[in-house]
């Protein structure tokens, strides 16, 4: 790759952060260190990395108000990486745009490989790739493929990155139950315990936001256990 990918790497734990930055370097990418918030938030700015690897725990702060300062006019990949297990910590996090949680201690083999995915899954939904051209309606819903906005009723609807993604990808299905596997895979391009959970919360978010009410027009149903149909 020759260096043509920047990641940012905000981690205080001085060991973890140089294992990150060799293994990411070893795979020819240009690691940028920052060891607590307010100098990950300042690289952040300065050099618009292509990645970021988030720690959360943070001695001048909390990684997820470092993800808020980003979701504010970026949707580039976040991958969380933290000890904390507790499953609202990765549903915040999930909730606030991040596109993946690594819990510590982690395989660095799976951490190159969530890096890979989030690059690729980043660069194919860019819209410079594969988006397909036109529009998609719905009852009111309008999905713009080329400029990556959504609308009801002709109010824009704000989406963080993989929120769209995962709604473009059902609308191209239109009809069709897909299942979490096949959503997975198109959106993350791996499969681990954790998927189908960061699926729902995803999923949760979009039908929150594009209105979903009990008995009302809802654009995507919920096949249980199974996945969902646009």
């Amino acid at each position: 790759m020759g260096n043509k990918y920047k990641i940012l790497v905000v981690e205080d734990d001085s060991n973890i952060s140089c294992l990150i930055s060799t293994l990411l370097e070893a795979d020819g990418y240009q690691a940028v260190p920052a060891r607590n918030f307010s100098n990950g938030k300042m690289l952040y700015f300065s050099h618009r990395p292509d990645l970021i690897i988030l720690d959360l725990g943070l001695p001048d702060g909390d990684g997820t108000d470092l993800l808020r300062e980003v979701r504010k006019d970026s949707s580039v990949p976040v991958i969380v990486l933290s000890a904390r297990t507790d499953e609202t910590d990765k549903v915040e996090a999930l909730d606030l745009g991040a596109n993946d949680y690594v819990t510590k201690p982690f395989s660095s083999a799976e951490l190159m490989a969530r890096v890979r995915s989030a690059l690729r899954t980043s660069v194919l939904h860019s819209g410079a790739g594969d988006s397909p051209d036109g529009t998609f309606t719905l009852n009111g819903l309008v999905i713009d493929y080329g400029s990556r906005r959504v609308f009801i009723d002709q109010s824009e609807i704000k989406l963080t990155h993989t929120e769209y993604d995962i709604l473009s990808y059902l609308s191209r299905c239109s009809g069709k139950v897909v299942t979490y596997s096949a959503i997975i895979k198109e959106i993350w391009g791996y499969s681990d315990s954790g998927s189908v959970k960061k699926l729902q919360v995803n999923m949760a978010n979009i039908r929150k936001k594009l209105g979903a009410k009990p008995g009302k027009k809802n654009y995507i149903e919920n096949e249980l256990g199974i996945g969902y149909r646009m």
